[in-house]
């Protein structure tokens, strides 16, 4: 498990990069950065780097939909959550909050914009992790014992919202 944390990492420095360079300045992440480094220094290093190394409308708005899902799935693989003596696998929540999100895009229930291109990327990442990558340990219940491993899979849901746009 510990290169896929490698892997994660990766993915998710991928995602935070596309983010912070080429999405709107009005995500939460991009407003954390913004403080951090001012709005001016922002723009430049927006400009520069956008310029630099233009890319792809699906690769900026759909990949790192899709890098995240298969990041959460990875860390949710080896937990189950015990609701009323009834074990359920994680391994499909990813999919699940993914889709469900896209959903409430569609009906205008959260900011964002529906796009089948996301729902294909998802699905993918969550393939790619569900079933390319191996977990040989067995499945364990994520809150108790609440371990590192657990806090990692609850961190990475959090993710999420810095991809927020505020209004």
């Amino acid at each position: 498990m510990k290169k896929n944390y490698w892997l994660i990492i990766v993915c998710l420095l991928c995602s935070l990069f596309i983010y912070l360079f080429y999405r709107t300045e009005k995500t939460v992440v991009n407003q954390i950065f913004i403080s951090i480094v001012s709005l001016g220094k922002f723009v430049e290093w927006r400009r520069f780097v956008a310029g630099a190394l233009p890319l792809n409308s699906h690769i900026i708005y759909s990949l790192p939909e899709g890098l995240w899902v298969f990041c959460i799935t990875l860390v949710s693989k080896p937990f189950y959550v015990k609701v009323y003596n009834r074990e359920i696998n994680l391994l499909f929540l990813p999919l699940i909050f993914s889709i469900g999100l896209e959903l409430l895009q569609l009906v205008h229930i959260t900011n964002g914009r529906f796009d089948f291109w996301d729902i294909g990327s998802s699905v993918a990442g969550w393939s790619a992790a569900a079933y390319l990558m191996k977990n040989k340990s067995a499945i364990q219940n994520i809150r108790n014992p609440f371990t590192n491993k657990s806090l990692i899979c609850v961190f990475t849901y959090l993710i999420v919202y810095l991809a927020h746009v505020w209004k």
